[in-house]
This record gives structure tokens, sequence and C-alpha cells, in this order.
């Protein structure tokens, strides 16, 4: 009896154990937000697209573990080696803007796991060789906006352009794209200032730009710090064209700006405008149905780019796990190579933002169809036809 009583234990023991190695199997997301900060309006509608996320996929569990940057890159750092060292995650989404992302690159490549940051310059996944090999982006780059912005400049006669941005990695990398779409577009840049997200005032730099006439004035900042010089060229009488960018298309931008942003027009994904897209655009299901569960929740007029490209980033991990979990268990780096050569191998799967096909040598995936032209009147994001 004894004997049987013992094997009857090890064999319960054996239970337990089998059955907590499961547990531990769930697929772990790390995400780094900017929840605080200059960036946090950017950060915030990420977080609140994680809470809406599925926590299962055919079957296996995800659980999020969400850690605040505050916008600062050695916090990003630190974060990301706490959820790559301790958290043991599978892939991280974030961060939220260039210059975190970049930081975040130089720690996911060592520690072999996939990023898939929320922010928009071209330059934090390419060229695709080094760490980047490890890290994707959902949002649409700089060339497509600009031809959006450029095209519409054409239309309406307007040659000459300057430029107001971040003094920061993504100030210099939308800025650089810019100017060289602008030189196949024949588009005179006659001015370039910079300000940095923290100071109280652009007075100098937008007097500067008026000084130089542009037709245009294209805004090269993000979330609502990049209100500041719309609102300055508005009080010192400019009456051009203003472009702001994607970086600054969430409600907090138009709280922010009011009245002064009416007219003001910006290259953005099909997201934004869904309603109002055709009916045979084969993302506006797709968009309408992430703006259902999100504004379902936090209320009309709430959603975010900033959060459409984390319920990308889910989309194509949703299509990714299947493929990747004959490679290994969760917890692994076989599975978290496996994940990440699935990402790359992403087909023309449609999202909120875009059609993505992603390669060994493109770890973004968009095109032109990621971009459509708005104008923002009476505090509202308006669809501009393209003929």
């Amino acid at each position: 009896m004894r004997r049987l009583a013992h094997v009857g234990f090890i064999g319960v023991l054996a239970s337990t154990v089998f059955m907590a190695s499961q547990a531990l199997a769930e697929i772990k997301v790390g995400a780094i937000l900017s929840l605080t900060g200059p960036a946090a309006s950017l950060g915030i509608p990420v977080k609140n697209t994680i809470d809406i996320l599925p926590r299962k996929v055919g079957g296996e569990e995800i659980r999020y573990i969400v850690l605040d940057d505050a916008s600062d890159p050695s916090a990003a750092v630190r974060a990301a080696k706490k959820l790559i060292e301790e958290e043991k995650v599978d892939i991280i989404f974030g961060p939220s803007v260039t210059p975190t992302s970049l930081a975040v690159v130089e720690v996911a490549g060592p520690g072999k796991t996939a990023m898939v940051s929320a922010a928009g310059s071209a330059v934090i996944a390419r060229p695709v060789e080094g760490n980047k090999k490890w890290v994707f982006k959902t949002a649409p780059e700089e060339p497509a906006m600009a031809a959006r912005v450029y095209g519409q400049m054409e239309k309406d006669g307007d040659k000459t352009v300057g430029f107001i941005g971040f003094n920061d990695a993504f100030g210099d990398s939308f800025i650089g794209a810019f100017k060289k779409v602008a030189e196949t577009r024949g588009v005179k840049v006659v001015a370039d200032e910079r300000y940095n997200s923290k100071d109280t005032s652009v007075t100098a730099q937008v007097l500067s730009v008026i000084a130089a006439a542009p037709d245009a004035v294209v805004i090269g900042a993000s979330g609502t710090p990049g209100v500041a010089p719309v609102l300055e060229l508005r009080n010192q009488g400019y009456d051009g064209a203003i472009y702001i960018n994607q970086g600054m298309a969430n409600p907090d931008v138009l709280r922010v700006g009011k009245s002064g942003l009416d007219g003001v027009m910006l290259a953005v994904p099909p997201v934004l405008v869904a309603e109002q897209l055709a009916e045979n655009d084969p993302v506006k299901p797709v968009a309408l149905n992430y703006i259902k569960a999100y504004e379902g929740k936090y209320g009309p007029g709430t959603r975010s780019l900033f959060g459409a490209t984390i319920w990308d980033a889910y989309l194509i991990l949703e299509n990714a796990i299947p493929r990747a979990l004959p490679a290994g268990k969760p917890g692994t780096e076989a599975f978290r190579t496996a994940l990440r050569d699935a990402y790359e191998t992403t087909p023309e799967l449609v999202g909120t933002q875009a059609i993505f096909s992603m390669s060994p040598t493109n770890h973004n995936g968009t095109d032109e169809r990621a971009e459509v032209l708005a104008r923002i009147e009476g505090g509202k994001w308006n669809y501009v036809p393209q003929k």
C-alpha cells in the first residue's frame, strides 16, 4: 500500500509539474511605451490598445507586460533589458517614438528578441542589417507621406517649402526624407529650422521660416509639442499652406490646437478617416473593426494612429504565431527566432493602416496605399479625395 501511495504521489507530482510547465509556456509580449513625458499623448493610446487586444491566439495564452520609458531613451534601454533578461519576453511592442526606438534597437538585437516600433521614422528599421534584423515597424514611412504632400502642393501650385522640426532623430529622419523626395518632385527647400520638444517658444524659428517666404510649411514634429509652430505661424500672420504629419494625428493635438489647426493638412494612414473611405477600399473593414473596439471602450473620436500601429503589430503576430510554434516553445530562443522569421515573411496582410508585405530586406512592408490626405476642420479629420 505504501508503494502504491508513493507511486500515486509521484504521478500527481509529475502531472503538477507538467501543468506548471504548460502554464509557463504562455507567449509573453513586452511593451515599452511613453506613458509620461513629452510623448505621452502617443504612448497612452498604445497602452489603451494593448488593453483591448485578445489574450489568446490559436489556443496559446498571451500575456502583455507594459513598462513606461517616460519618453527617455535611457529609461527605454533599461526597460528593454528588464523585459529581455528578466521577463524573457518573446517579442517587444514599442517604443513610442524614434529616439527611444533607436536606443532599444541596440538591446533587441543582442537579446535576439524582435521589436515592433510604434514610431514612424524609416531609419528605425532600415537598412535591415546588424541589430536591425530584429526590428520591425508598422507605421508607414516618410517617402509615402512626402509623395502625398508634394502631390497636393503641385495641385495647389506651391513650389517652395520650409520645414520646422524637432532637433532630434525624428526631425532628422523626417525632414531628411522629405528633402530627398522634394528633389525628385521639383520642390525647392528654402528653410529648415529646428527646436526641442520641451521648448516654450518657437518664435525665432517661425520668423526665420516666414522670412524665406515658402509657399508651404511642413512640420517635422510629433505629439502635442508639434502644435506650437503651427499656432505661432498663425500668430505671425503666415497664410500659406501648413502640413503636419502622422506623428501628430491624435485627439490631444486637436484639443491643444483648437481652431488654430483649421485648414492644416497631413498625409496619414487611412484608419484616421476610415468611415470616409470608398466602400471597396480593402483597409476599410479592418480599420472600422479597430475603431469599433477602441472607441467602443474609450469613446467617440478617441482613435489614434499610434494605437493602430500596435493593433497592426498584433494582427501580424496573430499571423506569425502558428508559423513559429513548430520551431520551439514560447520562452525559447528557437521560438523567438522563428517569430522574427515569420514576421519577416508576412504576405499581403491587410491592417488598419496598410497592406503589409514584409521581406528580409523590408521590415515595414507598406507602400503608397498606406497614405491618404486629410484636412483638419472644426476639430475633425476630413478625408481629401485624390483624383
